[in-house]
């Protein structure tokens, strides 16, 4: 029986390890100040999901939005949000934030 459970035990760890189910995603900072994005441009790997963590240091909200990732998320002011993006493809993936779109812009470069 000990034996049996060492097997499943094993075998499941495998899988995991495979699946990349227990690998965490990468994280990546954005900040919001004076109605722009720091940094403007974040460069992250191809096929790979990655944790954006924005984080608004104003005190009214932003819009975190982006036509070519469909992801559009308010962030409240002085508060922060987690958006998850990719796996993506080498490319270039604009956002802005809607609220302050005439200062708000930035770029995810994929390589």
């Amino acid at each position: 029986m000990n034996q049996l459970v060492m097997s499943i035990f094993v075998g499941l760890a495998m899988i995991v390890g495979q699946s990349g189910i227990a690998s965490a995603a990468d994280e990546y900072t954005l900040i919001i100040k004076d109605h722009k994005f720091e940094p403007a441009e974040i460069s992250i790997p191809a096929n790979t999901k990655v944790k954006l963590v924005v984080k608004n240091m104003d005190p009214t909200p932003e819009e975190f939005e982006s036509h070519k990732l469909h992801r559009e998320k308010v962030i409240k002011g002085n508060s922060q949000a987690v958006i998850y993006i990719g796996p993506l493809s080498p490319g270039t993936y604009p956002f802005f934030g809607e609220f302050h779109e005439d200062t708000a812009k930035g770029q995810i470069i994929v390589k």
